[in-house]
């Protein structure tokens, strides 16, 4: 078995995390798209160098198109906004701030010897 075909199911496991892109290579206040096992995935890191992951999939709309979005903040709040129809999101819960019956589904991020990884809240999906 492949590392990629591992880390895939290792994701499906719900236990693991996926190799995403390499630090150096992750932009300030630019996402970057991902494949995470199935789920399509967003990461981000902020103007202060906090990363997070969240659903690339817009809810609105169920185009994969997140990662296009608008990284900012409302006052402590790092957000993104939605590039199609600007809908703003808090990147630490997903929430959509704009209207709370929408959500972006956040994952896990982490940096490992240079490395950014993403899974799944508490292991997996």
């Amino acid at each position: 078995m492949n590392e990629l075909a591992e880390s895939l199911e290792v994701l499906e496991l719900g236990t693991g995390w996926v190799d995403v892109i390499a630090e150096a290579e992750l932009e300030t206040e630019v996402g970057v798209p991902a494949l995470v096992g199935a789920h399509a995935v967003a990461v981000f890191r902020t103007h202060d160098g906090e990363l997070f992951a969240v659903s690339n999939i817009d809810p609105r709309t169920g185009s994969s198109v997140i990662a296009r979005g608008i990284v900012g903040s409302r006052g402590e709040i790092p957000t993104v906004a939605s590039p199609l129809y600007k809908e703003v999101y808090d990147l630490r819960t997903g929430y959509c701030l704009d209207d709370q019956s929408k959500r972006l589904e956040p994952y896990e991020v982490r940096i490992v010897g240079g490395i950014v990884q993403v899974r799944g809240i508490d292991g997996g999906r």
